[in-house]
């Protein structure tokens, strides 16, 4: 029993970073490692290796583990999702876990279903609920569009508070580290609203470079996909999260990150200066002339 209460109560316990080689994963493994925060990389290839398809892994991964970031692969809007989150945190609290982030989606119904098995695990929790990334533009699915010059998405004239993934990383390191973030919904965006245009054209301004971007219709945007051979699945998720996004149910600002840091929320356009100056997107399209 002694063993069991200091673990659960060791502020310096082992945190257990789910997709810890992700985008916001990796970013909380170097935040808690530089404040010598004992921590262990939740993926396939982990020294320790953690699988969603394979809840074999799970026990081992959470030996020894005090608190818990959560990423679900590919998103929690996905069949079997609750499934496994409701699996996983049975098993956290079973082992003795004593805190757990969540990372959630905003307005996504299926995500939310998953906050709540996380809200009546018995174990302190923090959801996180994020929207479209910045860094889409820079490390993700974006990032070979802007390289062609030509931004080809389903996003028509709909707004979106960009949020930076700096943002997010600082936030679930504050709920996994400190007190007083338990039992709380910080529903994080950037501080402004822009089109998805709005957005490219910052990229473009940024970096010096020519790109634009050019709505297509969902469909066009679904055999533009199949033509670079992505495949079927993940082809539905990406409609899926285009057709939430032009919904507009997200076209708000919220303060997540003022509540959680006491700070406002990296801006778009700072970001974009910020991503210019590493040259990932020099080669994009052609340079405009000075």
């Amino acid at each position: 029993m002694q063993n069991k209460l200091q673990k659960q109560t060791d502020p310096q316990g082992l945190t257990l970073v789910i997709g810890g080689t992700g985008k916001t994963g990796r970013r909380i493994v170097d935040r808690l490692a530089a404040h010598g925060r004992p921590v262990r990389v939740g993926s396939r290839s982990g020294e320790v290796p953690f699988d969603w398809d394979r809840p074999e892994t799970w026990s081992p991964a959470l030996d020894g583990v005090s608190a818990v970031y959560v990423t679900y692969a590919p998103d929690l809007s996905v069949p079997g999702a609750p499934e496994a989150i409701e699996g996983f945190t049975t098993l956290a609290k079973q082992t003795g876990v004593a805190r757990i982030v969540l990372l959630s989606g905003r307005g996504e119904v299926e995500a939310q279903r998953c906050e709540v098995i996380v809200q009546r695990s018995g174990i302190d929790w923090t959801v996180v609920r994020a929207g479209w990334f910045n860094q889409n533009f820079n490390e993700g699915a974006f990032l070979d569009l802007v390289r062609s010059g030509v931004v080809r998405l389903p996003a028509g004239e709909a707004v979106e508070p960009f949020v930076d993934v700096d943002d997010i990383a600082d936030v679930a390191v504050a709920a996994l580290t400190e007190a007083g973030h338990a039992n709380r919904v910080y529903e994080v965006t950037g501080p402004r609203l822009m089109t998805m245009a709005e957005a490219v054209e910052a990229v473009a301004q940024a970096a010096g470079v020519s790109v634009k971007y050019q709505p297509v219709t969902m469909d066009e945007f679904r055999a533009d996909l199949a033509e670079h051979g992505v495949p079927e699945d993940y082809i539905g998720l990406l409609t899926y999260l285009f057709g939430e996004m032009l919904h507009g149910h997200n076209a708000f600002v919220a303060d997540g990150v003022r509540q959680a840091l006491g700070r406002g929320a990296r801006d778009f356009v700072d970001y974009a200066a910020a991503t210019a100056r590493t040259g990932v997107w020099a080669e994009t399209g052609k340079a405009v002339a000075s």
